[in-house]
């Protein structure tokens, strides 16, 4: 297969009913792209600025998102001063997702299903229960 090489262009590329798997974006700027009707499976998006990015219709089964946030403190672009803004998740499945080492500061849950789930074990409808039965 050809390999297509653009280097230091400043125009918009339009692929439409295109093959493009195992391409490579580096240093790429892509602020205001859509992507519709794609397949996506196992991209990798690392070192990346997704600051009001919107995921709408996506299946996400297996995604592993991690070291999401701020730069840390050592990376270059590390402030401690900045904050992002909260991250909105509506009309979402997400059966039997984990949350290992997350910050939940300031997190809140409205109007979902919460069977099943669990904080440290202890079931949260049930925290719920005795917590509205002790008011």
């Amino acid at each position: 297969m050809e390999t297509i090489k653009i280097t230091g262009a400043e125009k918009p590329v339009v692929a439409a009913e295109s093959i493009l798997q195992h391409s490579s974006f580096t240093k790429v700027c892509l602020n205001h792209t859509v992507f519709n009707d794609v397949a996506m499976a196992f991209v990798q998006i690392k070192n990346a600025d997704l600051s009001n990015m919107e995921i709408d219709g996506a299946q996400l089964g297996g995604a592993y998102i991690h070291n999401v946030g701020m730069p840390p403190e050592g990376h270059p672009a590390y402030d401690p001063q900045s904050e992002h803004a909260p991250l909105k998740f509506e009309c979402c499945d997400l059966v039997g997702t984990v949350f290992t080492d997350c910050k939940l500061n300031q997190v809140s849950i409205f109007d979902c299903d919460l069977q099943g789930m669990t904080i440290d074990g202890i079931l949260v409808t049930e925290m719920l229960k005795r917590f509205k039965d002790d008011l």
